[in-house]
Order: C-alpha cells, then sequence, then structure tokens
C-alpha cells in the first residue's frame, strides 16, 4: 500500500472520529450489541480462519508462546461477543463534567471529557485483541487503526470484517470507525501519519515498543513485557503462597502479567519451597534459582544474570530467596517491568508499605497477578496495559482512551477588565458539577 493511500486510511479516520465524538450513547451501544452478534453468528468463519493460521504459525516455527495468544475456541469466540457486551453496558466515558468553576460572576468554566481521537494500535498474536479494542475505542468516541501480527492475519481479517459489517447496520456511524493494515511497511507509514492519528498504542517487547517512540512524532502509550513478581513474605500463609504462586504462573504462562519471578523470604522458604517447586515441576515448569535456592532444592539450575530480567512468556520460573521485604522490593524495582507485582503476607503494615513502595502499575496483596487485567478490573475489556506515568497507566479501559476539553462560557467578559492596576479579581469559586 502506497504512502497516500495510508494517509487517506488515516484522513478517514480522523473524519470518523469527529463524527464519532458527536454520537449519543444510545447509538454507540446498538452499533456494540450488533459487533457482538455478527461474531456470535459468525463462529464457524472465525474458527476457519484460525486454523489456517495455526497452519501457518506451524510453518514458521512460530514461537509458542505466541501460538498459545493466537489459538482461538468456541469459548474465546463466546468471549468476544461478551467482552464487547461488558464495554456496552459500560458508563459512555464522553461529555462527563470533571469540575466547574465560577471565574467571577456570569463567567463559568467547566472540565468535559472528550475523546482522544485517532487511536493506531499495533499487536500480535492475539485475534481477541481486535474486537477488545475496537469496542474500546467505539464506546470511547474514537476511530482506530489496527495492525495485527502477520501470524494471525486471517482471524484478524474475518473478525474486522465483522466488525465494519456491524458498522453499516447503523445510519450515521462512519465506515472508517474501525479500519484493518496488515503490512509492515504500512505500520512504519502510520507513524508517520501524526497530522491525522493522536495516539499510537504498541503491545509487544520493549524493543518493539522502543522502535515505535524512536520513529514517530505521535504519542506513544508503551505496553511493554510484564516482568511480574510474587513475593512471599515471612508472615505469609502457607497454603494462600502455594495457591497464588502456583495461579500467577500456571493460569495462562504467555500472558504478559504471569509471574516470571518469585521472590521469597529465607525465613519461610524451607516450608513452602519444597511443596511449591515440587508441584511446579509436576506441571513441566523450568525452574532456575540463586545460590540460596539451589541449595534449598535439590537438582535445581542455576539462575544466569540474565534470568532476573527476562520475560520467559512460557513454563520458565526464576526462584530468588531474599533477607527481608527491602530486599525483594528493591530486587522490583530494579529488574521488574513497571507492570504487577503482588505481596503474599498476613502483616497488614508489610503489605500496605509492599503497594507503596513498589514502582508498578498494579500492586496487589494475597492475590494472583492474573487479576491485572481490563476484564477482571471491571473496564470491560483494555486497549493495553500501559506501564507509562502519563495520562494512563495499567490495564487501559474507556477512562483511559479519553482526554478533556475546557468550556468557558461568559457575558462578554474581556481579559482587559482583569488586568491593571486596578483590574478586577476572580473568584476562582467551585461549583457543582
Amino acid at each position: 500500500m502506497t504512502e497516500r493511500n495510508l494517509s487517506e486510511i488515516a484522513a478517514d479516520a480522523k473524519a470518523a472520529a469527529l463524527v464519532l465524538a458527536r454520537l449519543d450513547t444510545e447509538t454507540k451501544n446498538r452499533v456494540l450489541q450488533a459487533m457482538a452478534a455478527q461474531i456470535e453468528n459468525h463462529c464457524a468463519e472465525i474458527l476457519e480462519a484460525n486454523r489456517k493460521d495455526l497452519e501457518f504459525a506451524k510453518k514458521e516455527n512460530i514461537p509458542d508462546s505466541l501460538v498459545a495468544r493466537l489459538a482461538v475456541d468456541e469459548t474465546k469466540v463466546r468471549d468476544m461477543a461478551q467482552g464487547i457486551r461488558s464495554v456496552s453496558g459500560l458508563p459512555d466515558p464522553v461529555g462527563q463534567k470533571q469540575g466547574t468553576m465560577e471565574l467571577d460572576d456570569g463567567l463559568e468554566l467547566t472540565r468535559v471529557s472528550c475523546p482522544i481521537g485517532v487511536i493506531g494500535a499495533i499487536f500480535e498474536s492475539r485475534p481477541d485483541a481486535v474486537p477488545q479494542i475496537s469496542s474500546l475505542c467505539f464506546k470511547s468516541g474514537n476511530a482506530v487503526i489496527l495492525k495485527g501480527g502477520v501470524e494471525a492475519q486471517h482471524s484478524n481479517r474475518v473478525i474486522a470484517g465483522l466488525i465494519q459489517q456491524a458498522l453499516s447496520e447503523v445510519e450515521g456511524v462512519p465506515a472508517a470507525a474501525v479500519q484493518l493494515i496488515e503490512t509492515r511497511a504500512e505500520v512504519a507509514e502510520m507513524l508517520k501519519q501524526d497530522q491525522y492519528i493522536n495516539l499510537v498504542v504498541p503491545r509487544g517487547s520493549n524493543q518493539f515498543v522502543r522502535y515505535v517512540q524512536e520513529n514517530t512524532k505521535i504519542p506513544v502509550l508503551g505496553h511493554s513485557e510484564g516482568l511480574c513478581h510474587v513475593y512471599i513474605d515471612k508472615e505469609a500463609d502457607t497454603d494462600k503462597a502455594i495457591r497464588v504462586a502456583l495461579d500467577s504462573k500456571l493460569q495462562y504462562a504467555a500472558a504478559c502479567n504471569a509471574m516470571e519471578t518469585l521472590l521469597v523470604h529465607e525465613g519461610i522458604a524451607p516450608n513452602v519451597l519444597p511443596s511449591l517447586m515440587a508441584q511446579l515441576r509436576e506441571k513441566e515448569v523450568e525452574l532456575v534459582g540463586c545460590l540460596k535456592t539451589c541449595s534449598l532444592i535439590p537438582d535445581l539450575k542455576k539462575a544466569e544474570a540474565g534470568d532476573w530480567d527476562a520475560e520467559y512468556n512460557n513454563l520458565k520460573l526464576s526462584v530468588k530467596l531474599v533477607d527481608d521485604m527491602a530486599e525483594a522490593i528493591d530486587h522490583i524495582n530494579t529488574h521488574g517491568s513497571g507492570h504487577t507485582d503482588t505481596i503474599v503476607t498476613e502483616n497488614r503494615e508489610k503489605a500496605e508499605r509492599f503497594m507503596n513502595d513498589v514502582d508498578s502499575a498494579s500492586v496487589m496483596v494475597n492475590a494472583s497477578t492474573r487479576f491485572a487485567d481490563g476484564f477482571r478490573f471491571g473496564l470491560g475489556a483494555e486497549i493495553g496495559i500501559s506501564t507509562n506515568k502519563t495520562h494512563a497507566r495499567g490495564p487501559v479501559g474507556l477512562e483511559g482512551l479519553v482526554i478533556y476539553k475546557y468550556k468557558l462560557v461568559g457575558n462578554g467578559q474581556i481579559v482587559a477588565d482583569y488586568s491593571g492596576k486596578n483590574g478586577k479579581s476572580f473568584k476562582h469559586k467551585p461549583l457543582d458539577a
């Protein structure tokens, strides 16, 4: 596709975004219900397309972690539809008053939420990202240009087509609200479209996110790697610790919120590690550990220096014993990716300190890292999990896809009246929104 054609796609998206910003909530929800129905009613087509993608992945020796995210079955298709319906049921984030202030008599300022505009979403492998991102962007009044990985091209094409069919069923909804591009060359061209695209959301490795950041003038909401930790404190309940650790690693090892490093206080290690390691080995988890861990667990492979900075996305886990919670927190803040980390402890003061001192988007107590998810957090779905510290952080749902504008209503006031030696003073009186 030529640069001009990509520019046309972006320009069409910008025009669509201006229309979407004015859509009422009822119309948005009608479209979302139509999207869900289209996906549900064409399950067989989605599964057939996914079968082609899995065959391609096998031929191309795509990594197992990506294949795990790529595979779709009937349950996942139903989940796609349910995810869209969940977004439909959420409050409309657009047009919400965020505060009103009386600057002076007859001069009122209100901050109101509004869409960002055009979102460029780049992701790999997971076909369910297409309905998630599309529904969130649509409900929040944003147009979206989607770019999935080549390994999911058949699935993405079918799902995007069904979403576009749903758009066409409701009068007044622009077809360019959701568009799909497919080649790497188009990604490079999309990153040049700062005239039209307002935000890029890349989902992938740190290396890929850095590439996007370094090759565009468009603001980037980085969703980089998920190097997540579970810390088992000296005052942990042993049964809770084992349950949380097993779920954090095994429930879906390819997920970005799966545990990659287990930290254990050396005072509780003899009570919790033998059983936990045995259960992980039963599930064929490859285990590596620090010297102290190796001395406690027979036949454990020694961890390399790079293991503490590795996102495995598979059945591999590094284990480290620590002297105290301060060492655990320091390890997380040094080696973690700022994604999700949890502590298992019965000490409330330690729990609070851990959540305050760990510099991550999601921090948890006595709960699996796998809870860090837009749907589980009640956001309906997520466009990604941001490890940024600007605008939106953690699972990015509807609220992360709106910004705000200031609306000032006056009655002929001019700045000159408030300037100079005899200028009037502002009231700056907060009013109820």
